[in-house]
Parts: structure tokens; sequence; C-alpha cells
């Protein structure tokens, strides 16, 4: 199953984020510990080929990358769950960017990858975070700046906003605008552990800023395709 994953990111995105990548406990990947792991789980002794399931959340409790045992409803897990959401919600919109041709589709793997850090991140609590953990899962601020600069770079081609628009204006489009909300709902459960000084600030401003891209790519890929975008009118 990882592997299934990994092939549909790029290469460029998996040498830079792969030991994060397995590290993500709330995504079901295999911990750096070996513990309750997930779908990238080691083969028993005398078989090669892997099990898909481990057992060991069976009773409601996972780790976190520190090597604590929560229950599955935590914070931690209910922010990593979200952001894995987020992500798929992501990757069913670049396909059928994909199908358009639209320029922006590097931009949204580039995205993805970003989330696995942010997930290594929240997976992460400082409260219980060695130095050696908070050095591999330290989220820096490049990831911000980046979003303004495309955010900055489709705007100038749009036409102003003078109205309340409603999720519309083709496949495409509708798909980035539900990206934009589970990304908006990934904000609201990762402000808490932000806002406790579980995890890095910069998580909570890249998901601001990513939900600000999302509708902005909504908007640029309507235009593109010549699609007309609903106006929300107040019923009579």
């Amino acid at each position: 199953m990882a592997s299934a994953i990994i092939k549909h990111i790029p290469i460029r995105c998996v040498l830079k984020t792969s030991e994060k990548y397995f590290r993500i406990c709330g995504t079901r990947l295999l911990c750096a510990s070996g513990k309750d792991g997930g779908y990238a789980t080691r083969p028993e002794r005398g078989s090669s080929v892997p099990k898909i399931y481990t057992k060991t959340g069976d009773k409601g409790f996972s780790s976190t990358f520190t090597g604590e045992r929560r229950p599955k409803e935590d914070q931690v897990f209910e922010a990593l769950g979200t952001t894995d959401e987020l992500s798929s919600a992501i990757g069913l919109a670049r396909e059928f960017c994909i199908d358009q041709g639209h320029p922006f589709t590097e931009e949204l793997d580039k995205i993805q990858c970003v989330l696995q850090d942010v997930g290594s991140n929240i997976a992460t609590p400082r409260s219980s975070a060695r130095e050696s953990h908070i050095k591999k899962t330290k989220f820096m601020g490049q990831p911000v700046s980046d979003l303004e600069s495309w955010i900055d770079k489709y705007t100038e081609e749009l036409p102003p906003l003078a109205n309340f628009i409603l999720p519309s204006g083709g496949k495409s489009s509708a798909a980035l605008h539900m990206a934009r909300s589970v990304c908006r709902r990934a904000e609201r459960s990762v402000a808490p552990i932000v806002r406790s000084g579980e995890a890095d600030p910069e998580v909570a401003k890249f998901l601001n800023r990513l939900s600000d891209y999302l509708f902005t790519v909504a908007r640029y890929a309507a235009m593109k395709e010549g699609n007309q975008e609903k106006i929300y009118k107040r019923p009579e």
C-alpha cells in the first residue's frame, strides 16, 4: 500500500520527505519505533509479504512519533486524519486539473508533499519530544512564502472579486473548492494544538494560506476552462 501511495508523488518530493513520510502515525504509516504502524508494516518472520494490518490499534489507541499511546479521538489524531483527508481531496482535484491541462498541477504535487511534513510535525507533540524528534520534524516557513507567491501570480490574471461566489465553475474548480473547505477544517483542528505549543506555528500559517491558494486556483481553473462561476444571490 505504501509503495502505491509513493509512486504518485514526484521523486523530488519523496527524496526530500521520505524520512518523515514513514513516521506519520496519523496517516497509518510505519512509526520510527516500529510500533503502531499501519499500512506500511514489516513482514512477519518467515514471510516475504508484509501484512496490511498490525492489530496494535484494535483497542482504540495509537502512537505519536514520540512514542506516546493516545486514544484515537485525541486532538493530535483528529488533526492528522483531517490533514490526510485534505491531501486526498487535493489529489482528487489534481486529477481533474490534469485532464484540463492546468499549469498548477505541479504545485499541487508539492503541496501534498508538504502536507506530509505537516503531519510529521503534528505527530510530534513538543511536550514529549526529544531534541532529535524536534529536529527531524521541524516545519519551516518557506512553504508559506511559496503559497503567497503562487496566489499573487494567479490573482494578477483573475478579474476582481465583486461578489460572493458559490463552489462551482466546472469539475476542476468545484473539486478545488471541496479541498478548500477540508483545508479550513484541518486548520480548525490544528489551531488548538499550535496554541498549546505542541506544534510549530508555521503549520497553522501554512494551512491558512493554503485555503486561500485553493480558492484562487479554483477561480483560475473556472476562468481558463471558460466556465461560469455561480454568484450568491439572496433568495427573494
